[in-house]
């Protein structure tokens, strides 16, 4: 075999596509839209907006992959004095620590909850229900469900533990997520990858191995096969520019029902134009809430922890984001249980919601190296305990 088609020019088409040109293939992607990255991109400006995560943690192999290719670039530090100023919502006042009761399940000794039963019955029987509910709810800050509640005990304790870590994982590339996408854009060009945008790709090449590092949906279409299916969020996005004002909260949390908001100029400034602020929200809609519903728990955070918001506002903008929060698992079921990467017949999968380990952009990273691994029929990377 000496080359390889990769559909999707996100994250996940590029971590494959520069895997496989490292290991010697001719390496072809086909990106359906003018510009690269999928969900990573991120606007132009002035509002230099994410579409995707926002994030990049360093507890998973990704951050290690990408440091060692020299992609990730400059970071923006979060200044201690915004960091001390997240504020979480618990019984509809704003406040600075949680509940005592939720502390009880974010130790590092606490016992590793289960697969098959629901968060919140392991977490309510070791911290009470309303412990319970209120770290369910603040994990949706690294899950965007509705019911964090609901999902497997195991899924929902790995994104806790991650997002609560200290010192934390969660590290902001300067400018956003899109100059990593150029980055390794770049990377590929000069390993010899040929992209070719605004080429949707309706029937898969039989040439030569071919994977599919596109939404689980489009995958689903292109490659005719029902089951690829699997659970996911869907949120109210809310994108705001304030114009600045001292005292402002750097994050606000919903322990009261799924649901962020963070002013990303705390920690980077060159998001939004001098004097104002970026702020964005995603808010988790349950599968009969409306955009207005969401917009209105968001604006409701607003009022608590960001003072004459309204009065402010120079810019904003609203939307509902279906299917983009990646896999979620519910009791019984494990990263294992979801859509292989191996479709058959050469096709491969990659993406946030087929079976491989990680949290957020993690999933994406491992699957792709582990396709372009079995498209080279090698043994696939051990991803057991990841």
């Amino acid at each position: 075999m000496q080359r390889i088609t990769v559909i999707g020019g996100g994250f996940a088409g590029l971590t494959a596509a520069i895997t496989a040109a490292e290991a010697g293939l001719e390496v072809t992607v086909h990106e359906a839209h003018h510009t690269l990255g999928g969900r990573a991109r991120t606007a132009d400006g002035p509002y230099r907006t994410n579409e995707g995560p926002h994030a990049l943690y360093n507890g998973g192999p990704h951050w290690t992959w990408l440091k060692q290719r020299d992609l990730i670039g400059p970071l923006a530090p979060l200044p201690p004095l915004e960091a001390a100023r997240l504020r979480l919502r618990h019984h509809g006042a704003l406040r600075r620590t949680p509940p005592f009761p939720m502390l009880k399940l974010l130790r590092r000794t606490a016992q590793q909850a289960p697969v098959d039963v629901d968060f919140l019955t392991w977490a309510t029987e070791r911290a009470g229900e309303e412990g319970a509910r209120a770290a369910a709810n603040y994990s949706a800050v690294a899950l965007f469900h509705h019911d964090p509640g609901a999902l497997s005990a195991a899924f929902v304790q790995e994104r806790l533990r991650r997002a609560t870590k200290l010192p934390p994982e969660a590290h902001y590339p300067r400018g956003g997520w899109g100059n990593v996408i150029d980055r390794m854009a770049g990377y590929a060009w000069n390993l010899g990858v040929h992209v070719e945008t605004l080429s949707r790709v309706d029937t898969l090449p039989t040439d030569t191995p071919v994977i599919v590092a596109t939404s689980l949906d489009a995958a689903r279409r292109l490659l005719k096969d029902d089951s690829l299916t699997w659970p996911s969020g869907r949120t109210a996005l809310i994108d705001l520019a304030l114009r600045t004002r001292r005292g402002d909260a750097f994050a606000v949390s919903d322990l009261d029902a799924p649901g962020w908001i963070e002013r990303f100029t705390a920690q980077d400034r060159s998001l939004a134009p001098a004097g104002e602020q970026l702020l964005q929200g995603q808010i988790p809609l349950a599968p009969r809430e409306s955009r207005a519903d969401g917009i209105t728990r968001a604006e409701q955070l607003l009022d608590l922890a960001f003072t004459g918001w309204r009065e402010r506002v120079i810019w904003r903008r609203e939307a509902v984001a279906g299917g983009r929060t990646g896999a979620v698992d519910l009791p019984g079921t494990s990263w294992r249980d979801r859509p292989a990467v191996d479709r058959g017949d050469g096709v491969y999968l990659a993406g946030d919601q087929v079976a491989a380990p990680g949290v957020l952009s993690e999933v994406s990273f491992n699957s792709a190296v582990t396709a372009v691994s079995l498209a080279l029929g090698r043994h696939p990377l051990d991803l057991k305990h990841a």
